[in-house]
């Protein structure tokens, strides 16, 4: 009787064969859904998300534990991906500083954002209250692969000032938000690191350590809290350039929108160091809008009303 020899993989090879399946289904689903193939078909997108996101966060004990630093940046990606193809949107905002005494001062403002295929995302907002804000305006071209490009209309001053690298981690507009604070979180800016997952309220969440790349950053390292299905973001702390907790940004108030998109209604930065804080109330989120290239020119930012 002929016997049959068979060849089995020693496990930690299998484990790494399966990670690598993994990582390249789940390239070639977010590479469509970067070129917008999948936008006219949005659950077969969001179910691409969500297989994937089960896949890497259910990875075998071995790959697991190979790389924490790759478990970061996968699920990054997913994070990011879920963001992508809104194409664009408007909404409106009520801007909430408050004083370490409680006392609070308001302001209405208007946002308008533009996807960009290949790169990141064009943003403009645009002061309407109080009166001695009102006509002001702050133009961001998101980039991908280098710093992003930002501009402040002054209106009293009728001139457009660029923001330099050097001074993104200054105060927008007295607010606790910084200047780089108000971009998108591009994945190729940071370096990440997978730190657990946790119960965070009736969710669970995903803990990952974001280190900025940037060296004009005003922060050594980010700790952002992203539920384990959708990828919503729920809270993310900034340490500054010493390594001490300096802010505390929450999310809270998700709703999903035609599409199948998840916004946040409100924001709120607590500021440890001075006892200040800011809240972003947004409303009004208008999807598919008219938008387009010329809307987001220092030349159109002259011309705001």
């Amino acid at each position: 009787m002929s016997s049959v020899l068979v060849y089995a993989a020693p496990p930690a090879m299998m484990a790494r064969r399966l990670e690598n399946a993994k990582r390249l289904l789940c390239s070639s689903l977010s590479g469509l859904r970067r070129s917008n193939l999948l936008h006219e078909f949005r659950p077969i997108r969001w179910a691409a998300t969500a297989f994937c996101a089960a896949l890497m966060l259910n990875a075998v004990p071995e790959a697991a534990a190979q790389s924490a630093a790759e478990k970061g940046l996968q699920i990054a990606k997913t994070a990011r991906a879920a963001d992508r193809g809104f194409g664009n949107y408007t909404a409106e905002l009520s801007m909430i500083l408050r004083n370490r005494r409680g006392k609070e001062s308001r302001r209405s403002l208007r946002i308008k954002v533009l996807e960009v295929a290949g790169d990141g995302n064009k943003t403009v907002f645009v002061f309407d209250n109080p009166k001695d804000v009102k006509g002001t305006a702050f133009l961001i071209h998101g980039h991908v692969n280098k710093s992003d490009d930002q501009w402040l209309y002054l209106p009293a001053l009728k001139r457009v000032k660029r923001i330099s690298s050097s001074k993104r981690s200054g105060s927008f507009m007295g607010s606790e938000f910084a200047y780089e604070d108000l971009t998108i979180p591009e994945v190729e800016k940071f370096t990440y690191k997978w730190l657990r997952n946790e119960p965070c309220g009736n969710l669970t969440c995903t803990v990952l350590e974001m280190i900025p790349t940037e060296r004009g950053s005003g922060y050594s390292r980010q700790i952002a809290w992203h539920d384990t299905k959708e990828f919503r973001v729920w809270k993310t702390e900034y340490y500054d350039r010493k390594n001490d907790h300096l802010k505390t940004l929450t999310f809270s108030g998700y709703k999903k929108y035609t599409g199948g998109f998840w916004k946040p209604e409100n924001l709120n930065m607590v500021n440890h160091a001075t006892g200040k804080s800011t809240d972003l109330n947004w409303s009004n989120y208008q999807f598919n809008t008219n938008l387009s290239e010329k809307d987001f020119t220092q030349t159109s930012l002259r011309r705001i009303r």
